[in-house]
C-alpha cells in the first residue's frame, strides 16, 4: 500500500496519514478495508468508514488517536448558502463550481 502525497494537514499526523491514505488496489476508500477514515471536504466532516460494500461512514466529532475536537459539519450551511441562492435542489441542479468542494468556505 501506498500513501498519496499530503494535500491537507488535519489535527495530528495520524489523522492527515489516514484522510490522505490512497490503496493502490481500490479505487474507492470505501471498498479497502485499510482505508479508516472518510473526510469530506465539501461539508468538512470526517467519519469511520463502514465496510459492508456500500459508501456510508459514521460521522466522528472526535480524532480517534488525538482526540483533538474537530470542526462542526458545514453539511447544513452549505444547503442553506445555496437555498439563498436559488438553488433548492443542489444535488440535481447545476450548482456553481466553488460548492463542488471546499473553496465555498475557504474563500
Amino acid at each position: 500500500m501506498k500513501r498519496r502525497k499530503l494535500m491537507k494537514e488535519h489535527c495530528c499526523e495520524t489523522m492527515t496519514q489516514q484522510v490522505n491514505f490512497k490503496c493502490e488496489e481500490h479505487f474507492s476508500p470505501f471498498d479497502c478495508p485499510d482505508n479508516l477514515i472518510y473526510y469530506n471536504n465539501k461539508f468538512d466532516e470526517y467519519g469511520l468508514i463502514i465496510h459492508y460494500g456500500g459508501t456510508s461512514s459514521l460521522q466522528i466529532d472526535f480524532c480517534p488517536w488525538c482526540g483533538t475536537n474537530l470542526p462542526d459539519s458545514k453539511r447544513d450551511l452549505w444547503f442553506d448558502t445555496l437555498e439563498q441562492l436559488g438553488f433548492d435542489e443542489p444535488f440535481e441542479q447545476e450548482i456553481p463550481k466553488k460548492f463542488k468542494t471546499d473553496d465555498w468556505y475557504r474563500k
